[in-house]
């Protein structure tokens, strides 16, 4: 393998947001509703022009959302729905991998597996030197 083709392949690619190793380009999104469901401890929120907005202070998603609007949304039965990840999402966020183009997807199909996987604690491989003498 060239150093060229090594530098494209993540380490860690169930911790990487996109992936454009084929046509396809996935992403992954995560479900503000289920942050304010579950009370994650990283939301913010904060009032302005007589609204109250919500956000991650991990920044797993960027926007900040009106939470009434949000609240509203959420009552119904197709929910507020999901915004793109910005960074690796945490343990503990409603995440799911969305493909942009799946018409485009060939017979190869998935070149990144791991990247459909949630973040773990540690690499998905282990590396053995054997020394002999």
């Amino acid at each position: 393998m060239n150093n060229a083709a090594a530098a494209t392949i993540p380490l860690r690619a169930q911790d990487e947001v996109a992936c454009r190793h084929c046509a396809v380009h996935c992403e992954k999104v995560v479900y503000p509703g289920a942050c304010i469901r579950m009370a994650c401890p990283f939301v913010y929120a904060y009032e302005a022009w007589g609204h109250t907005y919500v956000g991650c202070m991990q920044k797993v998603f960027e926007v900040e959302i009106d939470l009434e609007l949000l609240e509203s949304a959420e009552s119904t039965g197709s929910g507020f729905g999901a915004v793109r990840a910005r960074r690796a999402p945490l343990p503990m966020c409603e995440v799911e991998v969305v493909e942009t183009y799946a018409s485009r997807e060939d017979e190869i199909g998935c070149r990144n597996p791991e990247f459909h996987e949630l973040p773990r604690e540690r690499a998905s491989f282990r590396v053995f030197a054997v020394v002999a003498d």
